[in-house]
Parts: structure tokens; C-alpha cells; sequence
């Protein structure tokens, strides 16, 4: 029983983490393309969302997931630490959308991942 609502609390924890790294990526946007002080919010939301792969990485653990997913959550960590050094340190911020990108590509592969694990072996509707 444990497992299997740690799966799911993997699960959801990272369908919030792709929503929130898509939002910032739009935040980050609206910022550049319309209004500067999108900034402001670009900044406070990533405080509510930098923990969120830590969560990842207990329930992976507590889900007895494989090792791929527990570097996964880790990983997806260290690069919201990233991308705090490339916002901060002069000359490190043209790796900042870099480091975005991957964050997004991380973020979903990682989601899409879980769900195999939370619905696996369940029939698919057609």
C-alpha cells in the first residue's frame, strides 16, 4: 500500500513539477517579450517550486522505484541549483535557457515515466 501512493504521489509531484518549469519558461517570456515586471514573479514562483524534486526523490525512494528514477529526481534538483548559479554569477546566464530547456525535457520524460509506473499493467481505454 505504501508503494503504490508513493508511486502516485511521485506521479502527481511530477506532473506539478512539468506544469510549474512550463510556467516559468512562459513567466520568463511574458517577461522579456511584454512586461519587465513579470521578473518579480518569475523569482517568487520558483521558491514554491525548487523543493518539488526533492518530494520526487522520498517518494521514488518510499515507491521502491528504480534507480533511473531516484538520478532522475536528483538530477532534476541539481538543476534548479543550476539554474540559480547561472542567474546569479555574471557571464553564466546565456546558459540559463539552456539549462530551462532541459529542465522541461527532464521534467516531462520524468512524468511520462511515472505514469508507466502508477498505471502499469491497468487495460487502456480505446
Amino acid at each position: 500500500m505504501v508503494v503504490n501512493t508513493a508511486r502516485y504521489m511521485l506521479f502527481c509531484f511530477a506532473y506539478v513539477f512539468a506544469a510549474g518549469v512550463t510556467a516559468q519558461i512562459l513567466i520568463a517570456g511574458m517577461a522579456i517579450f511584454s512586461d519587465a515586471d513579470y521578473w518579480y514573479s518569475h523569482i517568487v514562483f520558483v521558491r514554491a517550486l525548487e523543493f518539488v524534486p526533492i518530494a520526487m526523490l522520498v517518494f521514488s525512494v518510499l515507491g521502491k522505484c528504480a534507480n533511473g528514477m531516484r538520478w532522475r529526481s536528483a538530477l532534476l534538483f541539481l538543476l534548479v541549483l543550476a539554474q540559480y548559479f547561472t542567474a546569479n554569477v555574471p557571464g553564466a546566464g546565456a546558459v540559463h535557457p539552456i539549462l530551462a530547456a532541459v529542465l522541461f525535457w527532464l521534467s516531462i520524460s520524468t512524468a511520462r515515466n511515472a505514469g508507466k509506473l502508477v498505471f502499469a499493467g491497468r487495460p487502456r481505454k480505446r
